[in-house]
């Protein structure tokens, strides 16, 4: 019983940042139609904003971070998506075309970000001291910082998807995501949505960002690896589904620290993409999906 609640509520804390980074994606796919690969970097980002302040010597809580990294991110992420996306999507013949070129735009953004977060930090592990004690529940010591994380971050799940179903912007982000056409004759502004989205997934990145500095060392390189493990959740959950995004990172934190307690952390990525291949045989549209 111990082990079990050990591995529960440590995979829970994962999957709760996990759920946050596949949120972001989520609504940048659903609604702009944009698989961000340099969706990573902007976790890192927020990461190093927040290592800066504890470095700093204020003394400010690093949730201080959030602050500094959302607004920075935000603008970051609008301005990518109103001189970049916006104009590739109006240059491309059809729907199809513009997600392939959104990619490739993408991996252009992730090489530039990567090579600025190295200059800025170099390649060592970065990490700072943050509530280094354990809680005892039920026999399982679980860190406090872990369980402070996954509070603020299921703070964070639940609030947005409140936003997205009872106020009048989230309802033009879900009839968006559904037709954006049948939306447009309704009177919302698509362009405007599109890069709000954008940026509402840039800050969704950076909220996970500074929860998973709080828990846990990283590298400048490390946004590709939240990158795929993103991907990975949206694909699990049914690509543009917020709620399958929340459920499936819950799934995965839970699997890939189940994986890396019993057997080898060098095995966790694996052990995703063999969930997703037999799902993609078994329920290609992913569990929420429609």
């Amino acid at each position: 019983m111990t082990v079990f609640l050990l591995v529960l509520i440590n995979g829970c804390i994962v999957g709760s940042t996990y759920a946050l980074m596949a949120m972001g994606m989520s609504t940048q796919y659903g609604v702009a139609r944009i698989l961000n690969i340099a969706h990573g970097e902007f976790i890192v980002l927020a990461a190093v904003v927040t290592y800066a302040l504890q470095q700093s010597g204020l003394g400010l809580h690093p949730l201080f971070a959030l602050v500094l990294a959302c607004p920075i991110v935000f603008a970051i992420s609008y301005i990518l998506h109103i001189t970049l996306y916006r104009r590739l999507r109006r240059l491309s013949p059809n729907l199809g075309v513009f997600e392939g070129n959104a990619i490739l735009v993408s991996f252009g953004i992730y090489y530039i970000a990567q090579n600025l977060l190295q200059t800025y930090m170099g390649a060592a592990p970065k990490r700072y001291p943050f509530m280094m004690t354990s809680v005892n529940i039920g026999g399982a010591g679980i860190s406090a910082a872990g369980l402070f994380v996954m509070l603020i971050a299921i703070v964070i799940c639940v609030l947005y998807t409140i936003f997205l179903s009872r106020t009048r912007l989230g309802k033009s982000i879900r009839a968006a995501s559904q037709d954006s056409q049948a939306a447009a004759h309704l009177g919302v502004k698509i362009n405007s949505i599109m890069a709000l989205c954008f940026a509402i997934g840039g800050i969704l990145a950076a909220c996970a960002g500074v929860l998973m500095s709080m828990r846990e060392q990283f590298q400048s390189t490390s946004g590709l690896g939240y990158t795929t493990i993103a991907i990975i959740i949206v694909v699990l959950g049914g690509l543009g589904s917020v709620k399958g995004a929340i459920l499936g990172g819950f799934i995965l934190g839970i699997v890939g620290y189940t994986v890396s307690h019993f057997i080898d952390s060098v095995f966790m990525i694996s052990v995703f993409y063999m969930i997703i291949l037999v799902l993609l045989i078994v329920r290609p549209k992913g569990l929420l999906g429609r």
